[in-house]
């Protein structure tokens, strides 16, 4: 390792991208709301927020999926009965603290497009992408 790539003592603020601008989901949207969302931009998965700014966790399109194959329902206009809260996983896509640094979330990253940045209070400040962090170990090393 050189003196200056030091993953231990980097903080993760640089990377973050934050929440004002990246596209996020609201937990009392309507699973169909969310679904319009995510397939208008292009994303497969996105964090979701409580209406407190409280991250609440991460949705794929996998759980929509298997939400609709569940209830036996194959069409997105009966996804307006379910709101997008009934459908987080809490285990899925854990975030980490604004305070942390980059060693702290190599591994996180290494499985998931995103990680999820959140303050003491657990308000949602945005997000750090594996592509952001995979550039930035090329360019420290």
């Amino acid at each position: 390792m050189t003196d200056n790539y030091d993953l231990v003592n980097d903080s993760i603020l640089f990377l973050l991208r934050p929440k004002v601008t990246i596209c996020y989901l609201e937990e009392d949207w309507t699973l169909r709301q969310a679904l319009e969302k995510m397939r208008y931009y292009g994303y497969s998965a996105l964090p979701v927020v409580t209406k407190e700014g409280r991250y609440a966790g991460t949705v794929s399109e996998g759980d929509f999926l298997w939400h609709m194959l569940n209830n036996n329902e194959h069409d997105i206009y009966s996804q307006e009965e379910y709101r997008l809260r009934e459908i987080i996983r809490p285990d899925f896509s854990p975030p980490v603290r604004v305070a942390a640094h980059i060693e702290d979330l190599v591994d996180q990253i290494m499985g998931q497009n995103f990680v999820p940045v959140v303050d003491d209070y657990d308000i949602f400040m945005g997000i750090i992408t594996r592509q952001d962090v995979i550039k930035y170990l090329r360019y420290r090393h």
